[in-house]
This record gives C-alpha cells, structure tokens and sequence, in this order.
C-alpha cells in the first residue's frame, strides 16, 4: 500500500501492474529527454548570438523534428496499446466474484461457491484493532487465492462508483444496470487495499476495498475466511 511521502508507484502484485510500471517508465525516460532537449534549445537561443544567416532555411532539420516527433510517438502508442489488451483478455478464469457498489459499501458474491454473499463496509474508528489503517480497513474483506486467474464483475445499484486497487493495477468503473468484468492474477499472498475511485456522493471517501490473498491451498478449504 501507499505510504508517507512515496513518489513513485505503489509496488507490483499482478503482472498487469508489471507491465504498467516498466511502461510509467519508459514514457517517463521520454519526456525527460524531450524537457532535457527543448531546455538545452532554449538555453542556446537566450546565451548564442544568431548571426548565421544559412540557418534561415535549413530543410533538412525541418525534416528531422517533423519525423522525430513522429518517431517518439510510435515508441509510446505500441507498447501503450500492448498493455491496453492484455488488459481486456479474459482466459479461462478459476475463480469469479461479483462486486456490487452501494451508496456506501461494497456487497460481494462468491459465485463459484453456492452464491455466498456479503457487503463490506468500512471500520468505524472506534472497531479499530491496534495496527488497523483508518479509513481503509473493512470488517469483510475479500479472500481470494494467489496464482490464478480471478473474474471480477463490477456492476453498481444506485450511482457511478469505481472498483480500483493500485497495487493490481485495477480500476473498473461500476455502472447501474451494467456489468463490466476485469481479471487478474495476483502474485504473492498478503493484504491490499483500494479505494472508490469515482465521486458518488458525501461518504465517497468512505468505501474501501480490502483484498486479502492467500494461498491456492488454504483457499480450497472453503472461503469463509471472508465472513
């Protein structure tokens, strides 16, 4: 999870956020050459006195900074549209959850396990336990397993919410009378958190996701580890 003072992304729990944080790199090389260039440029133009006049038409480098750009922009678009599909791919999933929103809790339903189902509402400060988190721990927590691919429906009942968990690299807007899907893989077991992540109203700020990965073979003793 996010901590104080963190500048960077939070660290990778699926390979989708893998992906997603080599690409946040990749383009952040980019546009450091790109300031680091237009800085250089102007840096020469306030100190270099232009007395040259051949520099007046020089068509060879109107040719290299209309291409260079160009150039820039397919080495960005290819590996953004890569990750935009893997994003999409839904193979084969082990495991689906639905995820209801509600103005302001979350309800979820094990599908694969006889419709088991529960809502998930935000502690209060005062059913906090020592090492809790404020405004982001839940008295259910989702329990799903590591190392298999798991279907989140999203849908909502009242007003536009947003499933989202950083460390996933999820956000999945839930929408009334839709129902959209995402999947993901988690990679090492523990628990993490998230957020509603789009404005639905005066508690927006109170409806927390806590997702908490286990072990395959812990979970297939039955997930009532959630209740």
């Amino acid at each position: 999870m996010a901590h104080a003072a963190q500048v960077g992304l939070q660290d990778a729990t699926s390979p989708i956020m893998e992906e997603l944080i080599i690409f946040h790199d990749h383009a952040l090389m980019i546009i450091f050459l790109i300031c680091f260039l237009v800085l250089y440029a102007l840096f020469l133009t306030l100190t270099t006195k232009l007395t040259n006049t051949n520099i007046s038409d020089a068509q060879e480098m109107e040719t290299i900074w209309t291409i260079l750009p160009a150039i820039i922009l397919v080495l960005i678009a290819l590996p953004s549209l890569r990750i935009l599909y893997m994003t999409d791919e839904i193979n084969d999933p082990s495991f689906t959850i639905k995820s209801i929103g509600h103005q302001w809790y979350w309800t979820y339903e094990y599908t694969d396990y006889g419709g088991l189902i529960f809502n998930s509402y935000m502690l209060p400060p005062l059913f906090l336990e020592p090492g809790d988190l404020r405004l982001l721990d839940v008295d259910n927590r989702v329990v799903l397993p590591v190392e298999a691919p798991v279907r989140m429906m999203i849908t909502s009942q009242d007003v536009l919410h947003s499933w989202a968990v950083p460390t996933l690299g999820l956000k999945t807007h839930a929408i009334p009378g839709r129902l959209n899907q995402t999947t993901f893989t988690a990679t090492r077991p523990g628990v993490y958190y998230g957020q509603c992540s789009e404005i639905c109203g005066a508690n927006h700020s109170f409806m927390p996701i806590v997702l908490e990965l286990i072990p395959l073979k812990i979970f297939e003793m039955g997930p009532v580890f959630a209740l």
